[in-house]
This record gives structure tokens, sequence and C-alpha cells, in this order.
């Protein structure tokens, strides 16, 4: 795919190349992995505005952040304008440079509480939060969805108005809320969007090849790809995009697990790491006896001992 330099508000990215906000692997180290081997911007997993108001401390594992991400960048839901823009001039979030809007998340505990994808049932409000959020002096960007029901696309009108109303960037994930994560996306919707607006657009969805990034940036138009469940089963698929130098895999993994054990006790990291080790032996050779190894290790140790073993693609 053609690499480039995009201008979100007052900064410039490296490359256009984005990571997703991933609600359960977003956290400092799979980021700091996925800056290491190149992409241009990578996002927290989205953060309640309003829990980190009644409950900050909970928050701090999704806030760690480090000089590696050289443009930080946290994403924040919820449908309460007050809240929204108290979350973007949060001491919490004050090291991030960008703050992303998510208007696209699709799961029934945040649809059904007026959050993440049901913001695209009330433009007007949709279009109030990014205009608050915009007052922090954050660069503040959008992450939606085509619509909720398909055949009823919003987006272009959502893209109008959070663009009038502050946002320096929206990402498209390409389906309906009620697509999930399945289904092909539509690249001809995105690529009639990108006439509409002036902000740099990104294309989310489907995107787990080199082939795939290339197609979705050739039929939509975008300016750049954000990666996701792609990123999170093969990070090096990074570095196959921006042409970087492949890294081993197994010590990629090795420092995935020891940057998780620099905030988490031993067992708590193998514990949590467990979700993640699945994702990156899913294509391996005996992915199942290994998966089953794997989520039976009580120890960083022993998880890295699978890996050893283990014969990644």
């Amino acid at each position: 795919m053609k690499l480039k330099s995009l201008e979100i508000g007052r900064l410039s990215t490296k490359n256009n190349v984005f990571v997703a906000p991933l609600a359960g692997f977003s956290d400092y180290a799979f980021r700091y992995i996925c800056s290491s081997l190149g992409a241009g911007l990578c996002f927290t997993e989205m953060i309640s505005a309003k829990g980190l108001h009644f409950s900050p401390v909970q928050t701090s594992l999704l806030t760690k952040t480090s000089g590696v991400e050289s443009i930080k960048c946290a994403q924040i839901f919820g449908c309460d304008s007050f809240f929204m823009r108290e979350a973007c001039e949060s001491k919490y979030l004050e090291d991030f440079d960008i703050i992303d809007v998510n208007m696209g998340c699709p799961v029934p505990k945040v649809y059904n509480n007026g959050e993440g994808s049901a913001l695209l049932n009330n433009l007007p409000l949709a279009e109030k939060i990014v205009e608050e959020c915009a007052k922090s002096g954050k660069i503040i960007t959008v992450k939606t969805r085509l619509g909720v029901k398909r055949g009823e696309s919003v987006v272009d009108e959502l893209a109008k108005r959070v663009e009038g109303a502050g946002a320096q960037m929206l990402t498209v994930h390409a389906r309906y809320r009620e697509d999930f994560y399945s289904g092909t996306p539509d690249f001809a919707a995105v690529k009639n969007l990108k006439k509409l607006i002036r902000i740099p657009v990104i294309f989310n969805g489907g995107i787990f090849t080199k082939e795939d990034a290339e197609n979705a940036m050739e039929k939509s138009g975008a300016d750049g790809v954000m990666l996701a469940r792609g990123a999170l089963e093969k990070p090096w698929l990074i570095s196959e995009l921006t042409g970087g130098v492949l890294p081993d895999k197994k010590q990629l993994i090795r420092t995935h697990i020891s940057l998780l054990r620099e905030f988490m006790p031993n067992e708590a990291a193998a514990k949590y790491f467990r979700k993640q080790a699945a994702l990156y032996l899913k294509n391996a050779r005996n992915a199942k006896s290994l998966k089953v190894r794997a989520f039976a290790a009580k120890t960083c140790e022993e998880l890295i001992d699978v890996f050893e073993q283990a014969e990644i693609k």
C-alpha cells in the first residue's frame, strides 16, 4: 500500500498504518509492541468517560504510555457531553495528544446505554459531544460505523456534522452495527464519504493481510488503514505494511510478556496474557494442544516455554 504522512490537526503521523482501540487488548504492552513495529498511531482501548470521573484508579492500566508512542492516542466513550469533555481535560489523559470519540462499538451493554454506535441514532448529540470535546484543546478524532441497520447509512451526515464540530480525522469501520464483525466491508460507502469531507478518512474492517490493506486502500480511496483483529493475531503485519524489518516472532512475544510484568505480578500477567496467547497461536502447527497448554500456564515462564516449542506463522 502507498505509505504517507497524514496531517491530523497540528500533528503529522509517520505513516498511515494505524492500530485500532481494542477492548481488552490495547494496553500499554500491546501498544508498545505495535508502535515499535512502526505503526503510525496506536489507540488505547475505549475508556468510559463516566468511569474516569467516578473510578479513575481503575483506568491506570489503560492510560499507561511510553515514549515509544511518539503521538499518544486515547479513545473515550459515553453519551453525556459534559463527562466526555471532562474526560478530555482530565489529568489522567493529559499525556495524550489525540482523543478519539467512540461512535462505533456494537456490544449490547454499550449500545443499550446510548453509547458507542447508539450515537448513530442521535446525530445532533454526536455532533454536540465532538463540539464539547474540541473545546478541551485536544485534537479530537472519531471512530464510527456506517449506521445501525444495513441499508440505513447515516455516516455521510455524521461525517459532515463532526467535521464541522471540530473533528480532525474520521475512522470508518465499513460495516453496520448489526453486522458486528462479519460480512464484507462496504468499500464504496467509504469512497463516497471521502468526497464529502476534507479531514483524513481511515478505513477499518477486514484487514488481515497486506493484500487486504492494498485492496481496501484501492477500493475505498481512504487516506490510511486501521488494523484491528489482524494486528492482534499478527502484529508483524504492521512491519509488512510499512516495509519495516520483520521481527523475530518468539522474541516479540517474550517482549510482550516482559512488558506486562512491569506492572503486573507474575501469575496475574500470565492469566491476563492467555487471551492474547490464543491469538498468537491461532495459525500455529498443533494450535489446539498449544492453546490448552497456554491456558493452563500459571506463570509467565510456563507461557514462554509454550511459545518456545511453537511454530508461529
